[in-house]
């Protein structure tokens, strides 16, 4: 880029960093993203919302944000994409820029760059193409919401609205030389344990602890290799147990406990798994921990797929596109597995294939966070190229 488009790009990822906009409370972003298109030239009837929020649990303020541009000459439709929240830990900061990085001024928030910097890369190619005579194909744009709760926005998009694009490139992680082409699924598993309550102190016995129907059933999957990195011959997974809710006073024996748990694997049918060695932990651990009488527990044992993995082929059109713009700013390109979710593992399981960039994000989740602005910049770069090159 220019040195005058660099500016305004950095101008306007610094803009987008001091939105507040969390998972369900995207709408202000939203509105700026749209009043930038606006402004640049882009037609109103071009820009929609989609209901995704309605359908999701968490409901929020606004759905995906979805614009259309008919391009200004023929060929294949082609969508560019990022995601408008940020997490909690985000809400509130103040970003400050220190050489060639911003940082949160605040040492108590992150920075929002995960995906503050991917909307940016995305608006910038948009309000560059609308405010010059470039040349392009019909160009969609697509904003998610609720990604970082669940991929919830992508997963409940309206695919009719995007226009039937060929290729889609979604912006959201580190180094933009880095191609994501593939990345794990995800299932939740939620166990709702039911003991047997009693006083603590005068008849202890009486009662069936859900605290330690627990404890032995996370002990077994820890004992048997179920719990955390997960290796089994050549099948890889992980799992985790990440909250543990129950009990009110340490007078009573616990009798209801609530446990959030999710297992990881690229392999569906290793991730199935995973989720039944789960289950069959807490069969026996209800069967073991009995009171005076030789009463037993009982568990409720829920699972949801949160989103399944995907893998593209280097082969395949999308990537070799993404290859191509890699390369057309002067780096060689390396193709990455995710072990984490990104909105493109439901791209491609609406049947729309998508390949994710970095654009700059460092330490996402944490206060530590950054953003490298050089590595944001060519990002930017790359979405143009997307943009408006003759792909694959």
């Amino acid at each position: 880029m220019k040195k005058r488009q660099v500016d305004r790009a950095e101008s306007l990822v610094l803009e987008l960093l001091r939105i507040s906009g969390t998972s369900g409370r995207e709408a202000a972003v939203a509105a700026f993203v749209e009043k930038r298109l606006l402004d640049a030239g882009c037609p109103p009837a071009a820009i929609r919302h989609d209901t995704a929020n309605r359908k999701s649990p968490f409901r929020g303020e606004t759905g995906n944000l979805i614009v259309k541009l008919p391009g200004r000459r023929r060929g294949s439709r082609r969508l560019l994409m990022a995601h408008l929240d940020t997490v909690p830990l985000a809400d509130g900061a103040v970003p400050v820029r220190r050489g060639t990085k911003i940082y949160p001024k605040h040492p108590t928030t992150a920075l929002g760059a995960d995906d503050r910097a991917g909307v940016a890369v995305v608006l910038h190619t948009a309000t560059q193409l609308l405010n010059t005579d470039a040349d392009y194909p019909p160009l969609t744009l697509l904003f998610c919401v609720q990604e970082e709760i669940g991929l919830r926005g992508c997963r409940y998009l309206s695919t009719s609205a995007l226009g039937r694009p060929a290729q889609c490139f979604n912006f959201d992680g580190r180094d933009p030389r880095e191609i994501i082409i593939g990345a794990t699924g995800d299932v939740a598993i939620n166990i709702d344990i039911e003991g047997v309550a009693s006083h603590a102190g005068v008849h202890p016995e009486r009662g069936i602890n859900a605290a330690t129907v627990a404890a032995v059933a996370i002990a077994d999957l820890q004992a048997n290799g179920w719990l955390g990195l997960i290796e089994k011959g050549e099948e890889r997974g992980t799992s985790n147990v990440g909250s543990v809710i129950g009990g009110s006073a340490t007078n009573v024996v616990m009798p209801q406990l609530s446990i959030r748990a999710e297992a990881r694997s690229h392999s569906h049918t290793f991730r199935q798994r995973i989720v039944d060695e789960y289950r069959a932990a807490f069969e026996r651990a209800v069967a073991v921990v009995q009171n005076h009488e030789r009463a037993v527990g009982k568990f409720e044992f829920n699972t949801e797929l949160k989103y399944e993995s995907f893998r593209l082929s280097p082969g395949d059109k999308v990537v070799q596109s993404a290859t191509n713009a890699v390369r057309a700013v002067g780096l060689e390109p390396e193709f990455v597995i995710g072990n984490g979710g990104l909105d493109a593992n439901w791209m491609n399981a609406h049947g729309q294939p998508t390949a994710t960039f970095g654009c700059g994000q460092h330490n996402i989740h944490t206060v530590d966070e950054f953003l490298d602005l050089g590595e944001f910049a060519t990002a930017c770069d790359i979405a143009m190229h997307l943009a408006t090159a003759d792909l694959a």
